[in-house]
């Protein structure tokens, strides 16, 4: 215990000093006279002083890292032998409770260099920025015409003499997996019969073509077809007729899916196509998702396709680009310091997708050239003009007609090249459709094509087929940079199609299926990893004839589902309820299969003899951490019985980071001891179950475990019953009950103190945060960081929003508030009740339609770093209400706020004034944040919500929306089955170190990276993003502080006697703590529901600033400008072999090497096609 103690003040010296001498170097570099030149132009002797002192300088902080690095695993490995008797929690005399400290010393030691890219590359500034654009609209919405969104569009006849116009018409069927009807029933009813028709009819004319995007509905159609037909299909894909476009397993949302979603449900569709038929994707084609994210171009680029096309967008940005002719771009990410990202998008310019807006300006005109619409069929033309057949007497005036739109149509781009989609919802599900459209185009066709005169070429086209003839027209190999098209960055929320009718409300619409699907992704991943680790480890024992390995197709199931889910009418709460329901039930079902492959996965794993591992389905070695009964139901957690033997926990931790975690338990007796595997008593806190504001559930008790878990493995313990009451540490209770006469269930064993009045403010600390509340609401008023003598204002409230009078009201797609929101006043004051513990302290408030529990968990780390807190939302007696949850700081945060794309990357928003209150929402799929120049504060969240900061140092998300109507969009119900859902945040205050020039290391180290020939191409400093920068990034910790949020530990009580168990630590080295591993996903072998020999491993490298103070973290951060060695990251494993890939392993990139080190830039996804054994 000597030695460790001397070698942990050791290494803790030589760290500062190391540290502080590199200090002072910075600042005698900063301070040097020969920078303050006037304007900061040196003379050129000094320019390379300057260089030889900035080479220097990265050469000594490479050396410092390097010695650091040495001098953590140094006292590590001496920490880690240190023996000695463990030290519990104990009780101070002021009441307060004391932690034992740390036996595990933690570092954060940061590469300089890794720290540049956050302060702004040398890229060029894209042509359009979004944020800029927004700010630069006048949002007028001006009658246009005959195009109403627009305006006239003139021509002369002559301007094609030179170049002819070459119209491609681009047939489609959009086809939804689930919305008005179910999955199953939409295949029934109309897929199948569509696909069908395709390939009888498409086979009558060589010159015909058709696009496909929907892999989920094709792949069920493939399982059911003839093998002619699939010859058939693989032919005309092959002569080009059909093309599958995009190729991912549902045409996603792009506001509320998460990154890992978008991600695997690509690679689903895109593995299924190269396996089945043996196709790659070329161009993306997104003609119905409510807006457009940023993070889609740059999987679709990293997935090799070249070019996309978007359709929802903002009906004034649309016209501005129009008038500009700007819809054809290069859409970048704002992050790219070069053009890397870079991918070719085409946006649609008129109000929909379907005929009678994509021919050109005129709807009247165009719907008369949609021939399904012929008379005597069941659709006609709203516009009163109907189709008429093509015939030899009428087409020279009908080709007249049309190639006026198409002219028309082409003046809004820059090329000579058109395209015309021809297709709408379920499309062509008859042969009789199939002739009306073909036959009378191609006539059309004919005749345009053999008057030179009229300077045209139309024909058939796939969407490749497009972007081919415009990339021939420059002499330009596709995916290579188009020149004379404009570069843009940003993204497309939110989105309105007409008049203030903001697409804002389906952020939060449902909830309770936004929060479900996100646990299911969770429970996906660490699925897959265990599944491929503990495929691995059999397969190097030989014993892989003895696992389960058809747990594959539950794996693939669940894949399937949790993409499904992912398509524009799932995810975002926007189908009929039966459609949700069936949905659910998908989800449900996957995520119970799941729990089976953990549980298969973690016995063998943490089995201390292998070769005692026999699988038995029908009784599991591991039971389940919580049931849920019904798919609309919330989890109800599994209570352990004690009796005199002790009972056995494997806990899972799927984070890449080890973690220092309180795992909770649910037990029947309160006199329980907890051990580590080796039998050292580990600190725990007993407290009372409740199942309402005053009732305790009896004889059932909450015991939390502190409990250091390995990266991305399994952790033994036991619970021993105990009948000295003594080392059980034991929270207590304060009930509130504010005046109400309610009646109080105790338990004996918990000290609980019940007040009939409400409290005074109170406030609870931890070692990081002091928090206080109001006594009368029990809301959250304020936090203060430990060390800082200022407390920042953080207070909460409920508010309600209604909707309007008119005849527009809200509905699941739009926000339609009938003016700001007003205060939640329930028609009773809450009960408040208040826990404090060794390990956490609570505030549950308890109100008529929402409860909030806030927690401060008092524990080394990230998890004492922020506040959890969860709302238990009930608005089931609400009409037309939506309840939103507001966050007022004294933060100076102005108009500006943050929100992600995707849990992928931060999107800067500004609130307009000039636009309507539902025009400032945002989704929020895992974080949002204010800052000012001395503060940030992040809201993370474990669910896709909408969010907004309607003023300075406010922050405010949408809980749950109930809406007795529909929109107008074609739904036909309001949101009317809402459920009991939980919503899951937590709330990180961190310290911006910009804000003072003498506060630190990195904020030296960003000053002069600027000053030394760093100079950002981008406006503004780290410390002005108000003033418009296009770029943030969340800290280390808030990366981290989001992955505890959403990649829960995961508890198994072993459920058999216990044979010897081990616990299992997978990952021989620690991960740079700027890497996630996104996915270890084992690929199939030719038998679809069996695993082949290798797994893809996708890896994000993720993009962090430092000017936000890091300490504490309570585990081992180091980053390696993104250099990670593969080859001896998995315990016991061997890396067979390594080759990168595209994201969705289509394409190998470069060549299989011997090398297993690998190299990511900041952001990057990066996957690569792996041998384990």
């Amino acid at each position: 215990m000597k030695l460790k103690k001397q070698v942990t003040v050791c290494g803790a010296a030589i760290f500062c000093v190391a540290v502080f001498s590199l200090y002072l170097m910075l600042d005698r570099v900063q301070h040097d006279p020969t920078r303050h030149q006037s304007g900061g132009n040196f003379p050129r002797s000094q320019i390379s002083v300057l260089q030889n002192r900035i080479e220097q300088l990265e050469q000594l902080l490479e050396e410092n890292h390097e010695i650091i690095s040495h001098i953590k695993d140094s006292v590590l490995e001496l920490t880690a032998h240190a023996e000695g008797p463990p030290v519990l929690p104990h009780h101070k005399p002021n009441g307060s409770w004391v932690l034992p400290p740390e036996s595990c010393p933690s570092f954060l030691s940061v590469s300089p260099q890794d720290c540049q890219f956050a302060l702004g590359g040398k890229g060029q500034s894209p042509d359009l920025q979004m944020l800029a654009v927004y700010s630069l609209l006048p949002f007028d919405n001006q009658d246009g015409g005959v195009w109403k969104q627009g305006f006239d569009i003139t021509y002369e006849p002559s301007e094609w003499d030179t170049e002819p116009l070459q119209v491609f018409v681009v047939p489609h069927s959009h086809n939804d997996p689930g919305w008005i009807k179910t999955f199953d029933k939409y295949y029934y009813d109309q897929t199948q019969h569509i696909l069908n028709s395709m390939v009888l009819k498409m086979q009558e004319d060589p010159r015909r073509r058709f696009i496909w995007s929907e892999i989920s509905f094709f792949s069920k159609w493939w399982d059911n077809i003839s093998s002619q037909k699939r010859a058939a299909v693989r032919r005309l894909v092959g002569n080009g007729q059909l093309e599958m476009v995009t190729g991912g397993w549902v045409m996603p949302d792009e506001a509320n899916s998460h990154y890992f979603a978008m991600i695997d449900q690509l690679i689903e569709g895109h593995q299924w196509l190269e396996k089945n038929i043996g196709v790659m994707p070329r161009s993306g084609w997104a003609v119905d998702p409510f807006g457009h994210s940023s993070t889609m171009p740059y999987l679709l680029k990293r997935s090799n396709l070249t070019g996309m096309l978007i359709q929802r967008v903002h009906y004034a940005i649309k016209k501005h680009f129009a008038a500009t002719q700007n819809l054809e771009f290069m859409w970048r990410q704002t992050w790219d310091p070069d053009t890397s990202t870079d991918i070719f998008c085409h946006m649609m310019p008129f109000y929909s997708y379907d005929v009678p807006h994509t021919c050109g300006p005129d709807p009247k005109i165009c719907c008369q050239f949609d021939f399904k619409r012929l008379p005597g069929g069941r659709i006609n033309c709203p516009w009163k003009v109907p189709p008429r057949a093509i015939t030899d007497a009428n087409v020279a005036e009908r080709a007249q007609l049309l190639l006026d739109q198409y002219r028309k149509k082409s003046k809004l781009y820059r090329s000579k090249v058109l395209l015309v989609p021809l297709g709408d919802d379920f499309r062509y599900d008859k042969p009789q459709e199939w002739d009306a459209q073909f036959l009378n185009y191609q006539r059309i066709f004919d005749f345009l094509n053999s008057r030179p005169n009229l300077h045209v070429q139309a024909q058939f086209g796939t969407l490749s087929d497009y972007f081919d003839a415009l990339y021939k027209k420059v002499g330009i190999v596709p995916g290579m940079k188009l020149p004379g098209f404009p570069v843009l960055s940003g993204d497309f929320f939110s989105y309105a199609d007409r008049e203030d009718h903001y697409w804002t409300g389906y952020y939060t619409s449902r909830p309770f299926y936004k929060s479900l699907d996100r646990v299911l992704e969770a429970h996906l991943r660490g699925a897959e990893i265990l599944y491929s680790l503990a495929l691995a480890h059999t397969r190097r024992a030989g014993a892989d004839s003895r696992y389960p390995l058809s747990d594959y197709a539950l794996l693939t199931n669940a894949r399937r589902n949790l993409g499904l889910f992912q398509h524009h009418d799932a995810i975002t709460g926007t189908a009929k309820e039966a459609v949700a329901v069936d949905y659910g039930v998908r989800l449900l079902h996957s995520l119970n299969n799941l729990k089976r492959v953990i549980i298969n996965a973690a016995h063998y794993l943490v089995l201390g003899d292998k070769d005692t591992y026999h699988h038995d389905p029908a009784a599991p070695f591991l039971g389940t951490d919580d049931t849920r009964p019904s798919q609309d139901s919330l989890p109800e957690r599994t209570v352990l019985r004690m009796d005199t033997l002790p009972r056995f926990l494997v806990v899972f931790n799927p984070l890449e980071q080890e973690r220092l975690s309180v795992v909770p338990v649910l037990v029947d007796s309160p006199h329980v001891r907890v051990l580590s595997e080796e039998g050292q008593p580990l600190p725990s806190q007993l407290s009372a179950r409740w199942s309402s504001a005053t009732d305790t559930v009896p004889d059932v008790y909450q015991v939390s475990v502190l409990a250091r878990l390995p990266a991305l493995g399994l952790r033994v313990l036991q619970l021993h019953k105990s009948l000295d009451g003594h080392t059980m540490l034991k929270s207590s209770v304060r009930l509130y009950l504010h005046g109400r006469d309610l009646p109080v269930r105790k338990q004996e064993v918990v000290p609980m103190h019940v007040f009939p009045a409400a409290a005074d403010d109170f406030c609870l600390e931890n070692q990081h945060l002091h928090a206080c509340f109001s006594g009368r609401s029990g809301l959250l008023q304020s936090i203060r960081r430990a060390g800082e003598e200022r407390e920042q204002r953080v207070s909460s409230e409920f508010l309600v929003y209604g909707t309007r009078t008119s005849k527009d009201k809200s509905g699941a797609y739009l926000f339609l508030p009938d003016g700001e929101a007003k205060p939640y006043a329930p028609k009773d004051p809450p009960v408040v009740r208040v826990t404090e513990g060794p390990l956490f302290s609570e505030v549950a408030s308890y109100y008529q339609h929402v409860q909030t529990v806030v927690r401060l968990y008092n524990v080394p780390g990230v998890e004492g770093l922020s506040l959890d807190l969860s709302c238990l939302v009930d608005i089931r007696d609400h009409i037309n209400k939506e309840l939103a949850l507001r966050f007022s700081t004294d933060i100076e945060s102005d108009d500006t706020f943050f929100t992600d794309l995707n849990g992928f990357q931060i999107q800067p928003r500004r609130y307009q004034r000039k636009l309507p209150l539902q025009a400032n929402f945002y989704p929020m799929p895992a974080m949002a944040y204010i800052q000012d120049a001395q503060s940030r504060l992040t809201l993370h969240t474990a669910q896709a919500l909408g969010v907004s900061s309607l003023s300075s140092g406010q922050l405010e998300v949408i809980l749950d929306r109930r809406l007795m109507q529909d929109d107008n969009r074609g739904l036909g119900q309001g949101l009317k089955d809402n459920k009991r859902t939980c919503n899951r945040f937590r709330l990180l205050l961190e310290r911006r170190t910009t804000a003072s020039k003498s506060s630190g290391f990195f904020s030296k180290l960003a000053s002069v990276f600027k000053a030394l020939g760093f100079p950002s191409a981008r406006t503004g400093s780290p410390e002005q993003v108000q003033d418009g920068r296009p770029i943030s990034f969340p800290s280390l910790l808030s990366h981290i502080t989001s992955m505890h949020l959403n990649a829960e530990a995961l508890v198994m009580p072993v459920a058999q006697e216990k044979p010897a168990l081990r616990s299992f630590t997978p990952l021989s080295t620690t991960l740079p703590c700027d890497f996630h591993i996104l996915n270890l996903r084992m690929l199939q072998a030719e038998d679809d529901s069996l695993p082949s020999a290798e797994a893809a491993l996708i890896l994000h490298r993720k993009g962090f600033d430092c000017s936000l103070e890091a300490k504490n973290l309570g585990f081992n951060c180091t980053t390696s400008q993104g250099k990670l060695a593969l080859g001896s990251l998995f315990q016991g494993l061997e890396l067979g072999s390594l080759q990168p890939t595209s994201l969705t392993l289509m394409y190998p990139l470069g060549t299989a090497s011997n090398s297993t080190s690998i190299h990511l830039d900041p952001m990057e996804i990066a996957t690569f096609r792996i041998r384990l054994g």
